[in-house]
């Protein structure tokens, strides 16, 4: 039976997580951390105590620094007086944590989102990335790295525009 104190501490979590997660990615301020998937938990450590687990993209990513940051200044400003973020490495982050919102608001931003594992589902027989712009398959490589490690810089053979694709990990 949860005790009425836990279920407060749940709710206090919910919202904790939910203000942590609306932290815009400092490399892609179009996401949310939410959206893309790292903010793994947040735990009520004591009155005035919180602790979130944060999940980077890969290990050695540049940005966990400024989201850990931008995190604890949202904490701090909603009353949190005590702030920990901790980096969590297990499980791996994966570009399948990235919410269905997320690869929407990568596409309007004009980044090819990544395709998504097929874990239960058919396997795709394409190996094409979907320009954002007009939705055309044919799509050629132009550099395996753009303006961060994560992404690749492709251009559409259709309506000749470049674009971000969002690589798959």
């Amino acid at each position: 039976m949860v005790s009425g104190a836990q279920a407060a501490d749940t709710r206090l979590e919910a919202e904790l997580r939910r203000l942590a997660g609306s932290v815009p990615d400092p490399e892609l301020p179009v996401l949310t951390l939410e959206d893309l998937g790292v903010v793994r938990a947040v735990h009520v450590r004591g009155a005035d105590r919180v602790e979130v687990e944060l999940t980077p993209t890969y290990t050695g990513c540049p940005a966990i620094e400024a989201m850990s940051a931008d995190i604890e200044r949202v904490l701090h400003e909603h009353g949190v007086a005590e702030v920990s973020v901790v980096t969590v490495l297990a499980p791996a982050w994966s570009t399948d944590d990235i919410t269905a919102e997320g690869r929407r608001k990568l596409t309007e931003f004009g980044i090819a989102p990544p395709r998504p594992h097929a874990a239960d589902g058919p396997v795709s027989l394409t190996l094409s990335v979907r320009c954002p712009h007009c939705g055309s398959t044919e799509t050629e490589l132009l550099s395996r790295f753009s303006s961060t490690a994560c992404k690749a810089l492709r251009r559409c053979v259709s309506c000749r525009e470049p674009f971000d694709h969002f690589k798959e990990l």
